[in-house]
């Protein structure tokens, strides 16, 4: 059951998934000659008519560089772009607009924070807090910055059901916890952690906090504001958006006292050679030509979500969540993996005998996209004794039908994968 909601039958009748996948073009195909059952959501989501008109539009009527140029086309892009930073601003809930910064995805906005704010604030006997659900855009940037500055990376535990061990959390957290860095929900289990609390706790002892929203921003409430982060991350393609487009959110005091991460073009107000002045936030953290369209298709997205009824929605895959695992727990020899209190649409599973890429692969001729793996979150995978999982992913755009036929053709392969 998802954290944030507890939604009444009402509220789960009134979404329309029907109408929902009509935006979306690729669920019509086949694939082997199988109707596609797209259930890899947390590696990307599909995108809607909506995002891809509005990245032909971009290309075929105001393609031009921005901030640069004073003629028309130079103009429009510009404030297109400009109005797409002020959409995620609304759909976070930023206090200003200045506070969203444009980049490839979370794992850029993690080591942005981490090779700016971490290596201007990071010293000897310091402390970076990570959870053991971690995804490695979460660690390896920490483990690096730690090596360099000297600071000590420390992890909470998690339990045998996949959550956040609270005790063992708060035996990490202490004075010297300068950051705390969690994700809002784990990609390998769907665990939904308890990030307000943590950031509470955090705030507590002086640290500040990143949360990894990648999972989260279609699939939770998402309010910067009432978290109290410090810094929020989250990737376009994951929210039904463009690939190659991220956010990273930061209060305004804080960006304002870091340094740029890249120099170039448009993050600087005056070069010369003796020494050059760096632009105001967000434009000192996105040098070069940005990926212009895909700011516009990322906006798009959010305003196509932010169009739907968000409970029905959660509600929804709340009702998905809980086929899959009925189902999964009816199959002999199935193990799910990580069975937390609150969790998103995601079922991680490992059947005894049989190799998650062997499963992954037959379910392929039979129409099913499931992810297979460590799911770049290998310290999970350890902690489980495992060297990956299969893992079905569900978004708003999945059925109860199409749950079944994804357990459906898992139990037809596995007499085959064991025989």
């Amino acid at each position: 059951m998802n954290a944030h909601l507890a939604p009444s039958q009402p509220t789960a009748a009134r979404f329309d998934v029907a109408r929902v996948r009509a935006d979306f073009p690729i669920l019509a195909r086949k694939v082997h000659g199988k109707p596609l059952v797209y259930a890899d959501n947390a590696a990307t989501t599909q995108k809607p008519t909506a995002v891809i008109e509005r990245l032909n539009h971009y290309y075929a009527q105001e393609n031009a560089n921005i901030h640069r140029g004073v003629h028309t086309l130079s103009a429009e892009a510009s404030a297109a772009h400009e109005a797409a930073r002020e959409t995620v601003q609304r759909f976070i809930n930023a206090r200003e607009s200045r506070e969203v910064v444009f980049t490839r995805g979370t794992t850029e906005s993690i080591n942005l924070v981490a090779q700016t704010w971490g290596r201007r604030n990071l010293r000897p006997g310091d402390e970076v807090l990570i959870s053991a659900l971690e995804h490695h855009a979460n660690i390896v940037p920490w483990q690096m910055i730690c090596a360099d500055t000297g600071a000590a990376l420390k992890v909470a535990p998690i339990t045998d059901a996949g959550e956040i061990d609270l005790a063992g959390f708060d035996a990490q957290l202490s004075a010297k916890t300068r950051l705390l860095a969690v994700a809002h929900i784990s990609n390998a289990l769907g665990t939904i952690n308890p990030v307000a609390e943590l950031i509470a706790r955090a705030r507590a002892v002086g640290a500040l906090t990143l949360v990894d929203g990648a999972q989260s921003i279609i699939h939770a409430p998402v309010d910067v504001q009432a978290l109290g982060c410090d810094f929020f991350a989250f990737s376009g393609h994951k929210a039904l958006g463009p690939t190659g487009i991220g956010v990273l959110y930061g209060r305004a005091e804080l960006l304002e006292a870091m340094p740029p991460y890249q120099g170039g073009g448009d993050m600087i107000k005056v070069v010369r050679f003796e020494g050059s002045e760096y632009n105001d936030i967000p434009y000192r953290f996105e040098a070069g030509t940005p990926h212009i369209a895909g700011a516009l298709g990322l906006a798009a997205a959010l305003d196509y979500f932010a169009a739907l009824d968000l409970p029905a929605v959660l509600a929804h895959e709340d009702a998905l969540l809980a086929a899959a695992t009925e189902r999964a727990r009816r199959i002999a020899g199935l193990r799910i993996v990580g069975q937390a209190r609150h969790k998103a649409a995601v079922l991680s599973f490992d059947v005894e005998g049989v190799h998650p890429q062997d499963l992954g692969t037959l379910l392929d001729l039979h129409g099913v996209a499931i992810r297979t793996g460590h799911h770049c979150a290998m310290p999970v995978m350890t902690r489980y004794g495992l060297a990956g999982t299969a893992r079905a992913s569900f978004a708003l755009y999945n059925t109860l039908d199409e749950v079944h036929a994804v357990f459906d053709a898992v139990e037809r392969v596995l007499p085959m994968l064991k025989g």
